[in-house]
C-alpha cells in the first residue's frame, strides 16, 4: 500500500512523477490503440484530429468537420476538469488532489467497459456517437493529470512530444565533443530525461498492442482491468480526505444562491 501512495501522494517526487507516468502511459496507449478498433479514431491525437479539421473543412465534408470538433471539445473539457478538480482540491489541502479526476476517469472507464457497446449506438449533435467524445474526454482528463503533476514535465498521451524529447537527447549523446573543450561548452545528455521518455515510449506501446489485443479477442470489458487499477490508485487517499470531502459537500449544499457561505451562528 505504500508503494500506491507514494504514487498519488499530494507532495510529488521524481520518481512517483516517473512511475504514474508509466502506468498511465501504458493506460492511454491501451485506450488509443484499442479505441481505434471501435471507433476507427485514435481519440488522444488531437494534432490529426485538427488536421483533420482543417481538411474536412476545405473539403465540405459537414459530419466529419462536426466529428473533429466534439473529440476536440470533448478533450479540452476533460482536461478543464482535471484542472477545476486540482485547484478546488488544493484550495481545501486535500491529499486526494490528484485522486478525485482519476477516480472520475475509473468510473467513466468502468461505466464504459460494462456499457461500451450501448454509448456506440448513442448518437450526439457531433455526428460522431457518444463513445468517440468519452473517450476524448478521458484522455484530456488523464494527459491533465499528469501534466498538473509533473508541472508538465510528462504527458502520457503526447506521444509526439515523448518522441521529439527522446531524439533531442539522443542527440545530445551523439554529438562529438572536442578535445580540450572546457566542461561547460560541452554537450551532455541528460540520460534521466533520456530513459524516461524511451520507457514512456515502450509503455505506451505495449499499453496500444495490450488494449488492440484485448478489444480483438475480448471486447469491451477488457478495460475493466484498467479501470480497476484507476480505482486502487485513487480510492486510498480519497478515504483519507473523507470528513473534509463531506464537509466539503455540506459547505456546497448550503450555500445560498448568490454563491455565499451562510452567516455564522
Amino acid at each position: 500500500m505504500r508503494s500506491l501512495r507514494h504514487l498519488m501522494d499530494r507532495r510529488r517526487t521524481v520518481v512517483g512523477n516517473r512511475n504514474l507516468g508509466l502506468l498511465l502511459a501504458f493506460n492511454a496507449g491501451a485506450i488509443n490503440a484499442g479505441g481505434f478498433l471501435v471507433v476507427q479514431l485514435y481519440t488522444s491525437h488531437m494534432t490529426g484530429i485538427v488536421a483533420m479539421l482543417a481538411d474536412h473543412l476545405v473539403l465540405g465534408n459537414v459530419k466529419l468537420v462536426l466529428g473533429a470538433i466534439g473529440a476536440l471539445w470533448a478533450f479540452m473539457s476533460g482536461a478543464g476538469t482535471t484542472a477545476i478538480m486540482v485547484h478546488w482540491a488544493r484550495h481545501r489541502h486535500l491529499r486526494s488532489t490528484y485522486a478525485l479526476p482519476l477516480f472520475i476517469e475509473a468510473v467513466l472507464l468502468l461505466l464504459f467497459g460494462l456499457m461500451g457497446a450501448i454509448t456506440l449506438s448513442w448518437p450526439t449533435p457531433f455526428a460522431v456517437p457518444l463513445t468517440v467524445l468519452l473517450l476524448a474526454f478521458l484522455m484530456g482528463l488523464q494527459n491533465a493529470v499528469v501534466t498538473k503533476m509533473s508541472s508538465a514535465q510528462i504527458r502520457t498521451t503526447h506521444v509526439t512530444g515523448t518522441v521529439t524529447d527522446l531524439g533531442i537527447e539522443l542527440g545530445k549523446a551523439l554529438f562529438w565533443n572536442k578535445s580540450g573543450a572546457l566542461p561547460q561548452q560541452q554537450v551532455r545528455a541528460n540520460r534521466e530525461r533520456l530513459w524516461l521518455h524511451a520507457a514512456l515510449l515502450v509503455s505506451f506501446l505495449a499499453g496500444g498492442i495490450t488494449g488492440a489485443a484485448g478489444f480483438k479477442y475480448l471486447g469491451f470489458i477488457c478495460v475493466v482491468p484498467l479501470a480497476l487499477v484507476l480505482l486502487l490508485l485513487a480510492l486510498p487517499p480519497l478515504w483519507r480526505d473523507r470528513r473534509r470531502l463531506r464537509a466539503a459537500l455540506r459547505e456546497w449544499r448550503t450555500r445560498d444562491p448568490e454563491g455565499l457561505p451562510p452567516p455564522l451562528a
